[in-house]
């Protein structure tokens, strides 16, 4: 008994050992996967209180990683939507301009392309999200606050399927975390302790705009069925979805709804399509946003008319989606007070 006692503690010690020797250490971790992390640098126009009716030039600053061998990188939708240029930049120093390939803002999720590979940086894998359950261990890689290249470490803290809100995201599937996210953590990947990644970063929830232990990130199915195996055009166009009491009071037709055009990147669909944003910038109470009004009202698209519900918006999800080169997309704008109709061709979007 005493013999297969000592056999039996030294074949658990050999298999622990075995078991910790194949398993990496977060510092492991964090070395192998944080070359491909990148901070997002863009430049865009938008208005400010103190220039009324003047376009000023911005930056904005997210995150991304690379994770293909021909230069794609994966960010959040709003970080890049209305960006004129962008710019990513790794871990070792090496800046890269970058073109937005398609966007998806009900998702929150944007692909871009960059100009030439990094050097040396080994792109990360996309996980398989519907693995991942409640409780298990991730960590998020980052630039919050501007301060790049952070590690944050918490769990899956609950499975979220977005509703569709004012500005907000629709059949989104999230994963909710208490890993720490703030500003500039957008677009990020979180990870699962095999270094793989499971979820963009998205948003948080919180009322004191700091990080209050609710975080939300994209799973990377949702993102890897949106952006490459139905990837979706990028306008170019930040919007904010009108309720039927704003747009009663902006003098919407009936139903009262529509897509108000905030701002307008140089060189995208929106611009082609002669959209105009707005020119006067309102502070939006309890919310860190401004709401942009003077600009566009679109009432519908591809001859669906914007009216808030899921039904119509998926009907033009649906049709945006399927374009070919060539087909037109057409909008009904309304523009102080007049209704009229623009056209253009669709074209995938051209790498500069």
């Amino acid at each position: 008994m005493h013999v297969r006692r000592v056999g039996l503690f030294t074949t658990t010690l050999l298999a622990l050992s075995v078991g910790q020797a194949g398993a990496q250490t977060l510092g492991e971790l964090f070395k192998r996967v944080n070359p491909a992390v990148a901070v997002i640098y863009t430049a865009e126009r938008t208005v400010v209180e103190e220039a009324p009716d003047q376009l000023v030039s911005v930056g904005g600053i997210g995150s991304g990683f690379l994770f293909s061998d021909n230069g794609e990188v994966i960010t959040a939708a709003h970080v890049v939507q209305a960006a004129d240029r962008v710019v990513v930049e790794f871990a070792n120093g090496e800046r890269i301009r970058a073109s937005v390939v398609s966007s998806n803002p009900s998702a929150d999720v944007a692909l871009l392309q960059l100009e030439s590979r990094p050097t040396g940086v080994v792109p990360v894998r996309l996980g398989d999200s519907d693995l991942v359950e409640v409780g298990d261990e991730v960590f998020i890689i980052g630039a919050p606050l501007g301060v790049s290249h952070t590690l944050t470490v918490g769990h899956v803290s609950a499975r979220r399927q977005s509703r569709r809100t004012v500005g907000g995201l629709f059949n989104a599937e999230l994963l909710q975390t208490d890993a720490a996210i703030n500003q500039g953590n957008s677009g990020g990947p979180m990870f699962n302790m095999n270094g793989e990644v499971i979820g963009v970063v998205s948003h948080i929830i919180s009322q004191t705009g700091g990080f209050t232990g609710l975080g939300f990130v994209i799973t990377s199915n949702v993102a890897r069925e949106i952006l490459l195996e139905r990837p979706p055009l990028w306008s170019g166009v930040d919007f904010f979805n009108l309720t039927e009491d704003l747009g009663k009071i902006l003098n919407v037709p009936a139903p009262h709804t529509g897509m108000l055009v905030q701002r307008v990147a140089q060189g995208s669909v929106g611009e082609r399509l002669g959209l105009k944003g707005g020119t006067f910038a309102l502070p939006v109470p309890g919310s860190e946003r401004k709401l942009i009004l003077g600009g566009d009202i679109i009432l519908s698209i591809q001859g669906v008319r914007v009216d808030g519900t899921e039904e119509a918006l998926d009907q033009i999800d649906a049709q945006l989606s399927n374009l070919r080169p060539g087909s037109p997309i057409t909008l009904v704008v309304l523009r102080e007070g007049e209704q009229f109709e623009t056209s253009v061709q669709y074209s995938p979007r051209i790498i500069r």
